[in-house]
């Protein structure tokens, strides 16, 4: 399964509200100036994640969007699916070979696994583990 730039572009918007849960509405324009991407692009990939119930639209004229839940709560299964629909690697069918269509189905699994297992909170505050052992190796 390969993540188009929908469900990368929609995890972005996602980690900057998330990222700036409690401090009011973010608009899409800083978050595109931020991430060097295509406000209009944004415009068209936030629609589905309010929908979705995922984001929160404010009017006015320092309206923006805001994250609908916490992002300890939030996961990028739930952003990934709402923007690229259901996860699958391959489209299979029950004529399949049951020994192909077990390892589909176990491909499938172990992405869903990932993706909901890691929350918005998990991407805001990654640290880069590899960087940091070498940095104490170096201490």
């Amino acid at each position: 399964m390969k993540i188009s730039t929908k469900g990368r572009y929609g995890l972005t918007i996602m980690m900057e509200l998330a990222a700036r849960t409690g401090e009011g509405p973010t608009s899409l324009k800083s978050i595109a100036e931020r991430n060097q991407l295509s406000e209009h692009y944004l415009e068209q990939l936030i629609a589905p994640l309010r929908n979705a119930g995922l984001v929160k639209s404010i009017r006015g004229a320092y309206g923006g969007y805001i994250l609908a839940g916490d992002p300890a709560t939030v996961t990028a299964g739930d952003v990934i699916r709402v923007l690229e629909g259901p996860i699958s690697p391959v489209d299979f069918t029950e004529e399949d070979d049951p020994a192909k269509r077990d390892l589909w189905l176990r491909i499938r699994d172990g992405i869903a696994e990932v993706l909901d297992s890691t929350t918005l909170k998990d991407l805001i505050t990654f640290e880069d583990q590899e960087k940091k052992d070498s940095y104490m190796f170096y201490i």
